[in-house]
């Protein structure tokens, strides 16, 4: 395990995900339908975040960058095994090649589901295979990337009375925006002790 995993354990094992909004909005949330998302860690020497890329033919997020993940359903036991079991079905990653280490904020998503991540270790022999109905692509970004701070573009947005920073980076031809770079950021901030908190010039 890399001294960088190791850290990353560390921070993650002393956070706290927050709650959103006032109590009003608290029990609005409580009637949203639900939906969880995986941060794949590969553990290597050299750790990288596995993203996707969707597939452009979906009726929702088309060609977007987005964790794999989903929609809760009634089958699942809970929000983990939503997380586990869509990163299944969509880059074939079993939930038994994971190893959850944190779950991280929920956010409301712009159609108004909530969303919960989880941070996940896998191992560097894994191989992930694209469910082609769903996903375009299957791509890594090194953390070692996200150290330097790379954002393009730093957009605040307010939802649902929170104000919400949204860094934009490009890598490899990919654009990681919206929910999840604010995702990612949450991520960078408590994984990483990255402090990220303005725009960039």
């Amino acid at each position: 395990m890399s001294y960088m995993i190791k850290d990353i354990r560390k921070r993650l094992n002393r956070y706290q995900p927050t709650l959103l909004g006032d109590s009003a909005l608290l029990n609005d949330n409580a009637q949203r339908k639900q939906a969880a998302v995986l941060l794949p860690i590969v553990n290597s020497a050299n750790p990288s975040l596995v993203l996707t890329e969707r597939s452009s033919q979906l009726g929702s997020h088309a060609g977007e960058v987005a964790w794999p993940g989903g929609k809760q359903d009634e089958t699942d036991s809970d929000l983990k095994m939503t997380a586990l079991r869509e990163s299944e079905e969509e880059i074939g990653l079993a939930p038994q090649q994971v190893e959850v280490i944190a779950e991280l904020r929920p956010y409301i998503s712009k159609f108004g589901l909530l969303v919960t991540p989880y941070v996940g270790l896998v191992a560097p022999d894994v191989t992930f295979v694209a469910n082609e109905d769903e996903i375009a692509s299957i791509f890594h970004v090194p953390l070692d990337y996200l150290l330097d701070d790379p954002r393009d573009v730093t957009n605040i947005i307010e939802r649902h009375g929170e104000r919400h920073i949204v860094p934009e980076y490009h890598y490899e031809g990919y654009r990681i925006w919206g929910l999840t770079s604010m995702i990612l950021l949450e991520f960078m901030s408590h994984g990483m002790g990255m402090d990220i908190k303005h725009p960039v010039d």
